[in-house]
């Protein structure tokens, strides 16, 4: 089977979207050339009964949402976020989409250039982006991602890999990911749709603690359960010294 390519949708470069689950983002980590070690978890439900399967600690979780949800749990954050002006070393790393369909891809790679463990390979490609684009500001560093043909066959391949039927970049999308990551004691809610990163709050705990979902998931949760939306779901991410 040929691999499914990007196409040009209203001018604007644009993939297939990828499916919010373990097997897909374990496949597009191995796409990327990761090291070894990081595991995603399905977050069924917050319940502790069910959060007490999930290895620990977690250091980052990929959610998806219903365009209702996002706009619901989002609106009235979004207008107070400044434009992001930052590059070099900067207290989190943070990118612009361009890409259309591509937010799967930019939670993937908010979380694992985020966090405190580095699993880029020493000279690897997605080691030399990253460090490529650290130093360039911000439209330069969207760009240097929309160029990346490394970057378009590793989502494409893992997308098309999907349990359900790929759909054609030209289908609408009414999902959005997101990427909470703990770097240190800060949690930060990153999304490229976004002006910039968005500091949730300081964090001892998990990220799946009481205290660590109400930062991160929890206003989505809240917001799918008073409209009746639809569609969500969480997967965590935990590291190679998670333990059950």
């Amino acid at each position: 089977m040929s691999l499914p390519k990007a196409e040009l949708v209203n001018g604007r470069k644009t993939f297939i979207p990828l499916e919010n689950n373990p097997e897909v983002l374990s496949h597009l980590c191995s796409n990327l050339g990761l090291a070894p070690g990081l595991t995603f978890h399905d977050v069924l439900s917050t319940t502790p009964e069910l959060l007490a399967w999930i290895p620990r600690p977690i250091h980052a979780l990929v959610l998806l949402a219903d365009r209702p949800i996002y706009v619901a749990a989002r609106e009235a954050v979004i207008p107070t976020i400044p434009e992001y002006q930052g590059s070099g070393d900067e207290p989190v790393f943070w990118m612009k989409q361009t890409i259309g369909h591509a937010c799967g891809l930019m939670a993937l790679l908010h979380s694992v250039f985020n966090l405190d463990e580095n699993y880029l390979v020493p000279g690897s490609e997605l080691d030399g982006l990253r460090e490529s684009a650290v130093e360039l500001a911000p439209a330069e560093r969207a760009e240097l991602l929309y160029t990346s043909t490394f970057l378009e066959k590793a989502h494409m391949e893992a997308a098309a890999s999907g349990s359900s039927r790929a759909p054609s970049p030209h289908d609408e999308n009414h999902h959005h990911f997101i990427a909470f990551v703990q770097r240190g004691e800060k949690v930060w809610e990153l999304n490229g749709g976004m002006n910039g990163p968005l500091l949730r709050g300081t964090l001892e705990e998990d990220l799946l603690s009481e205290r660590g979902l109400a930062m991160t998931v929890q206003d989505y949760l809240n917001a799918a359960a008073t409209g009746g939306y639809g569609e969500m779901s969480i997967v965590a991410v935990a590291g190679k010294e998670a333990h059950g």
